[in-house]
């Protein structure tokens, strides 16, 4: 795998020629609209070469132990990392293995229904990257009765046909945002879970549903057991159907903090078959210009998650999306990945990349106010990657299909080995 970073000057021709690749490739891969460049566009070259794996030296390991786990030698690990004393090795210390094994990962896209044809043809064409499909249609009433909002059955026919599991993602969803109070009101009753339930029971039996996605989010901190009360029902109910949670993003517990306390990460992973940590918008909408999932802060969630959570069962999010920010007033515009790194290209902005959030980022002016834009491309997504390695993930989710980033599923194509089926 190669990644070329722009530099002023150079061409398509230049780089496709230093590459030995077609023009066409690299436009393609890259989701190039034009020939035109800037400075600092990252552009994905796939390459006929071995894996670039990440691995953590563990206690009582030992080179020969890691060299067999990835099928090479001693000297080939050395060689890689040059300047590592065999003997001098410590926990937690950071090694590149070259090898053949490709990262096997468990991944899930959500999907809105919403969305009509231009979902399902994104789905279709990445169906082969994906486990799972979190179809995002329902809701709930404050008596605890989920209904849907639009049609899901064409996605769970395609789902089904591709062999992907498609799971019904219920949100405490209303008027266009979450409502914490009417999460609250709904936990709190044994009746209102238990009808909400049987509800969402009757639907996946209906539909067809391989299982339940669960994201609901600023739960009451008074809620916080009532919540791991309905998630266990729920896991009973749905037998060996998948459940799958999503939880806030945090480097700690904090039982009581409005935003994050309703999620005990320990008890839920104790009863969900998988758990997704929401690694993203740390840079969030009217917020001000921020990465929307810088690698350092990634990482602190992880490392908390992985210490409470069985990693078998644990995923990060990733964010398919970058934010536009008026930079007076941090009014937002969300837009896909690829359409950040267009909008680069087309107001000729030179894009900069911060290397401990692993973030790329530019500026404009547009109708006399500066912007600002965060995203994520291909340099960002192979750092998120090589993380979820690191720390031996189960494996990520993506927020979500209909975003385009054509560099992922390149990389996603060479690189990665997706589980089917679970």
């Amino acid at each position: 795998m190669a990644i070329h970073v722009v530099q002023q000057g150079e061409s398509l021709w230049s780089i496709s020629k230093r590459y030995d690749t077609d023009v066409s490739e690299i436009m393609d891969v890259n989701g190039l609209q034009s020939g035109v460049l800037v400075p600092g566009l990252a552009l994905y070259i796939p390459e006929k070469e071995l894996f670039t794996r990440i691995y953590l030296f563990q206690p009582n390991d030992t080179l020969a132990k890691i060299a067999e786990k990835f099928d090479v030698s001693v000297s080939d690990i050395l060689k890689t990392n040059p300047g590592i004393d065999p003997k001098q090795l410590i926990t937690g210390q950071r090694l590149e293995i070259i090898s053949s094994f490709k990262l096997e990962l468990t991944t899930l896209a959500f999907a809105f229904p919403a969305a009509g044809e231009s979902v399902l043809t994104s789905f279709s064409e990445n169906a082969e990257h994906l486990t799972l499909l979190a179809i995002v249609a329902y809701s709930f009433t404050t008596e605890g009765n989920a209904f849907i909002e639009g049609n899901d059955e064409p996605l769970i026919k395609k789902a089904l046909q591709l062999d992907v599991i498609p799971l019904l993602m219920v949100r405490n969803y209303e008027n266009g945002d979450f409502n914490e109070k009417l999460a609250g009101d709904v936990l709190a009753s044994k009746q209102t879970r238990d009808r909400l339930v049987n509800s969402l029971l009757k639907f996946v039996k209906e539909k067809g549903y391989g299982g339940v996605s669960v994201d609901m989010e600023f739960i009451p901190p008074a809620r916080r057991a009532d919540f791991v009360l309905f998630l266990r029902q729920l896991k009973r109910g749905l037998q060996e159907k998948i459940l799958h949670v999503n939880v806030h993003a945090k480097t700690e517990d904090n039982p009581t903090n409005r935003i994050v306390g309703g999620h005990n990460y320990q008890e839920i992973g104790k009863v969900a078959d998988l758990v997704a940590v929401m690694t993203i918008d740390y840079g969030y909408p009217t917020g001000p210009p921020e990465p929307i999932a810088p690698l350092w802060w990634m990482a602190q969630v992880i490392r908390y998650a992985r210490s409470v959570i069985p990693i078998e069962k644990l995923q990060s999010a990733f964010p398919l999306y970058g934010y536009d920010k008026v930079i007076s007033s941090n009014k937002t515009t969300a837009l896909s990945a690829l359409s950040a790194q267009n909008r680069a290209i087309k107001v000729g902005s030179a894009i900069l990349y911060d290397q401990a959030a692993a973030s790329p980022n530019y500026r404009y002016y547009a109708e006399q106010a500066q912007h600002s834009v965060w995203f994520e491309d291909i340099r960002s997504f192979t750092a998120k990657y090589q993380l979820i390695d690191a720390y031996d993930l189960a494996g990520v989710t993506y927020w979500h299909i209909g975003l385009a980033f054509p560099q992922n599923w390149a990389y996603v194509e060479r690189n990665l080995l997706i589980r089917k089926g679970l």
